[in-house]
């Protein structure tokens, strides 16, 4: 390996290509779902398991990128991913297909560790930048993702899943080869292995922790119910009733992939181009009050959207969701870290994933039954809660230096102290 390799830019393609095969599955994985007997709330259910193992192991993997590297964390959580790719692909039943969702929801619970590489490769000033790399990988694979998911479902619905393995499977090539180790081994860090509580514990004595952690499960359930509820959404409002199987299927996904490209789009160019500006400019706390107000008003205004009928409207509407959820992700991870001694930065972003992870489990669990009760409620509930996040923006407050403390010194000044 190359040790010259730019950090970022590895960082950036190995999680460029990790979304690359999620978003491939986003078109296609509600009516596959469906094909095999499943309901609108079944069809969330799926989401929901990978997020609840996410939930579960994002801490773990975060705390022994601490220990053991980020390096090896990253390759052997990115196979774990690919073996439940493959499954998924192959599985012939609902059951098989939430044990292959658990399993790469437990390889990908993994982007503690890779932005703790952002973290270790950048200073404070340049976080959100370094953060917003991370946005525009998403953002990316929300723009490739889905039009590869909707061209390749026109061959068959199990074409784009294999298309995601095999993916997965040139990830971990491609990361063997190219990723950098990025954190610095301490032989008095690295016997400390920290779990979730303990971690959690120990960064709560940090400024914005609780908050932003609050903000990220909030946001994140908000979210979700768009994100897992609008494919099935989008074929309700704009697929005419007389398509059924497989043609209903291939509009369906055509309509989702376009509507999510052009999301992925203005994510990418203002992550990955303009969060850098704007964080200079105003600050993460501006930031991330102004990210979730636009995605509730976001939220509300979809189903009135859906009431004229027109789908080109929707299309026009997706950059002012991409604005919100592209300001508010970055800075809420860019203040988290830039908040926290570089020691526990692996597992604390661990746990700032667990809380998006649980969003992940709440929101795609009550959109399903949600949407069977009436379409347009969780978007509505959405909304609400994104408005119940903004009050907790405002205890938010700018680090108090960029020079932080490591735990192991905080904690000898915080006993002298006391002295």
């Amino acid at each position: 390996m190359n040790k010259k390799n730019n950090p970022l830019l590895v960082a950036f393609i190995t999680i460029f290509l990790d979304l690359l095969g999620f978003g491939i599955l986003i078109p296609i994985q509600p009516f596959f779902a469906e094909s095999l007997g499943a309901s609108a709330s079944t069809v969330t259910l799926l989401s929901a398991v990978y997020s609840v193992m996410q939930f579960l192991f994002a801490p773990l993997w975060g705390g022994l990128s601490d220990r053991y590297g980020r390096r090896p964390i990253i390759l052997s959580s990115i196979f774990i991913s690919s073996v439940g790719y493959f499954i998924f692909a192959s599985a012939q039943s609902l059951l098989w297909l939430f044990v292959a969702r658990a399993i790469s929801g437990f390889g990908n619970a993994n982007l503690g560790a890779a932005q703790a590489i952002i973290a270790d490769s950048t200073s404070g000033a340049d976080r959100a930048k370094g953060m917003g790399l991370i946005g525009a990988a998403f953002g990316l694979g929300f723009i490739f993702g889905p039009a590869f998911g909707g061209f390749l479902g026109q061959f068959s619905p199990r074409t784009p899943l294999y298309a995601a393995a095999f993916l997965a499977v040139f990830n971990l090539i491609l990361a063997f080869f190219i990723l950098p180790e990025t954190v610095k081994k301490n032989p008095a860090s690295s016997q400390k292995s920290m779990g979730g509580l303990r971690s959690l514990a120990i960064a709560q004595k940090y400024d914005n922790v609780i908050p932003i952690l609050l903000i990220s499960l909030i946001a994140t359930t908000a979210f979700t119910q768009l994100e897992q509820i609008i494919s099935l959404y989008i074929d309700r409002i704009w697929v005419a009733d007389s398509l059924v199987g497989d043609a209903r299927i291939k509009v369906s996904a055509k309509k989702t992939a376009l509507f999510l490209i052009v999301i992925g789009i203005f994510a990418a160019i203002i992550q990955g181009g303009l969060i850098g500006t704007l964080t200079k400019r105003f600050g993460e706390i501006k930031l991330i009050l102004s990210g979730i107000l636009i995605l509730a008003l976001s939220l509300f205004l979809i189903p009135w959207i859906g009431m004229t009928g027109h789908f080109t409207l929707l299309l026009c509407f997706a950059p002012f969701i991409a604005a919100g959820s592209s300001i508010l992700s970055p800075s809420r991870s860019s203040l988290l870290s830039r908040s926290l001694p570089d020691d526990i930065q692996g597992s604390v972003l661990g746990i700032h994933q667990s809380a998006a992870s649980l969003g992940r489990i709440i929101g795609p669990a009550s959109a399903g039954f949600l949407f069977e009760i009436q379409r347009e409620i969780p978007f509505y509930a959405g909304a609400i809660l994104m408005i119940l996040a903004a009050p907790i923006a405002l205890y938010l407050t700018p680090p108090s230096t960029e020079t932080k403390p490591t735990e192991k010194n905080r904690i000898k000044e915080s006993s002298s102290s006391t002295l």
